[in-house]
């Protein structure tokens, strides 16, 4: 047998070690491997793995050069998967693709691939946020996380969950227990804001506070995390249940801004040991602060969605200080705001308009996501290919209205396992501009989410049509005709 003809045997018999996978797979994957220079510098043409998904790469063109080159990626040690082999300069996209194949499969078999992603600057174990230590009392395990653990409906977001905590957890010491047995929702909070800036594209570097720093090319600002629980003590623990339209109209009006303020003032106030707050620090120095809330006070009940599916309403007339009344005429929506001077609840008061307070001058932004819940984590599982067996996942919502006169959303009902559906970690986030910040937030890196500004005694919005208001899922167990269904709303 000549040597081209074994050559191209032994090419063929390398082809059937990889395969093409799907972008969100991919991206599933490599969240958190992906630098902010890149996204700007070259495009992802095709994605591969091997059949254990062990090796993963891709097929780029190179912007300012216009040609072609490929990346292979492993494991470290903790899992996260980082580069490990690349090629450049290629004069095609085929030529690209075949050296990649080439590549992975000469890896594969040349074998040792457990310590081939491994970088040096990683911790020397493996690392599962969900993996609880032996002898625990389950008993002592937050519910959520209990849920999230064990429920077979939640492999999707457990998927999730594995791929994200390597990049998240190692870096903090109290992050897996805070995680697992007391702040459940805080934690998945922070996991839902590093997964939505990373898809938008920042490099992220965890501090030990503010939480976050994020940046790209021409911008850079700092993100503190905080969420609204539920109140123990004090005037706000005699929690309202609005039944009629005016009861709920009372409640967003006075309770939740209440109950927002007390969250974002808290973190406006905090100081470290030396007296500095968060944005005096040095790392933070001169750089946009945001403070990023969501509202986990009232959980989901068996009759009843979760508060944070309808309190976002709440939030900017608290932030801006204004009330808003509207009213059709002739077919055409009329807006009427007016300064609003307080909140009342029982004997509590407090003044209206976050960003008019003394000190928060120097919050830039308030970021807020009613999504930040394991529901949007089963949901991006999913889109990956990693949805349950015998579970169908449907969600149910609110879309942005792009008509000027939409007094609501436009309702939708999909299958998140259908082929056609897509989802992204930022279509929920919302993002409220300081119109008296000392060191404004650009949005121009932040056009994937809906902005919100306010000046002049109007508000000013930048909204994408993919932004989803509000939306619940459905987890739905399939079971033979003679047994019940197990369906959650989440």
């Amino acid at each position: 047998m000549g040597a081209a003809r074994q050559k191209r045997i032994q090419r063929q018999r390398d082809q059937l070690l990889t395969k093409p996978i799907p972008p969100a797979r991919f991206n599933h994957f490599t969240l958190g491997t992906r630098r902010s220079l890149a996204r700007v510098m070259a495009e992802e043409l095709s994605w591969w793995a091997d059949a254990d998904e062990t090796l993963i790469g891709f097929v780029f063109r190179d912007f300012s050069d216009d040609d072609y080159g490929w990346q292979v990626l492993a494991r470290d040690r903790v899992g996260r998967f980082r580069s490990v082999n690349l090629a450049h300069s290629l004069r095609s996209e085929s030529y690209a693709t075949t050296g990649l194949r080439d590549a992975m499969a000469e890896t594969l078999r040349a074998g040792h691939l457990a310590d081939l992603g491994s970088q040096g600057d990683e911790p020397n174990e493996p690392f599962d946020v969900l993996r609880v230590s032996p002898g625990t009392d389950p008993a002592r395990l937050h519910p959520y996380f209990r849920e999230l653990a064990d429920r077979p409906g939640r492999a999707p977001a457990r998927a999730v969950v594995r791929e994200i905590g390597p990049w998240l957890a190692p870096s903090d010491p109290h992050f897996v227990e805070e995680f697992q047995f007391r702040q459940f929702d805080q934690r998945l909070w922070e996991l839902y804001l590093w997964a939505a800036f990373r898809e938008l594209g920042f490099d992220i570097v965890q501090m030990e506070a503010p939480d976050f720093m994020c940046r790209a090319p021409g911008i850079e600002f700092t993100v503190e995390a905080t969420t609204v629980a539920p109140s123990q003590q004090g005037p706000l623990a005699a929690h309202p249940n609005p039944q009629t339209p005016e009861e709920m109209k009372a409640f967003l009006a006075d309770y939740m801004p209440m109950k927002f303020g007390s969250s974002l003032m808290s973190k406006v106030n905090k100081t470290d040991a030396q007296g500095r707050h968060y944005w005096e620090r040095e790392e933070t120095a001169g750089k946009p602060f945001v403070l990023a809330v969501a509202d986990f006070h009232k959980q989901a009940e068996q009759d009843q969605p979760g508060s944070m599916t309808f309190t976002h309403s709440a939030l900017w007339p608290y932030l801006y200080g204004q009330r808003v009344e509207w009213n059709m005429i002739d077919g055409q929506l009329i807006v009427h705001s007016s300064k609003n001077p307080s909140h009342r609840f029982g004997d509590k008061i407090i003044p209206s308009g976050f960003f008019d307070q003394p000190g928060v001058e120097n919050v830039s932004a308030v970021l807020f996501s009613n999504a930040g819940t394991i529901a949007k984590f089963d949901r991006m599982g999913v889109v990956a290919g990693f949805g349950a067996p015998g579970h169908v996942y449907q969600r149910i919502g609110f879309r942005f209205n792009p008509d000027p006169s939409a007094t609501s959303g436009i309702p939708f009902s999909e299958d998140v396992s259908s082929p056609g559906y897509s989802e992204g970690w930022s279509d929920e986030l919302q993002i409220f501009h300081n119109p008296n910040a000392r060191i404004p937030l650009s949005h121009d890196w932040l056009t994937g989410l809906a902005q919100f500004y306010f000046s002049d005694g109007g508000q000013f919005s930048i909204i994408p049509d993919h932004h989803v208001w509000s939306s619940m899922t459905m987890l739905i167990r399939l079971v033979g005709s003679d047994q019940p269904a197990d369906a959650a709303a989440t």
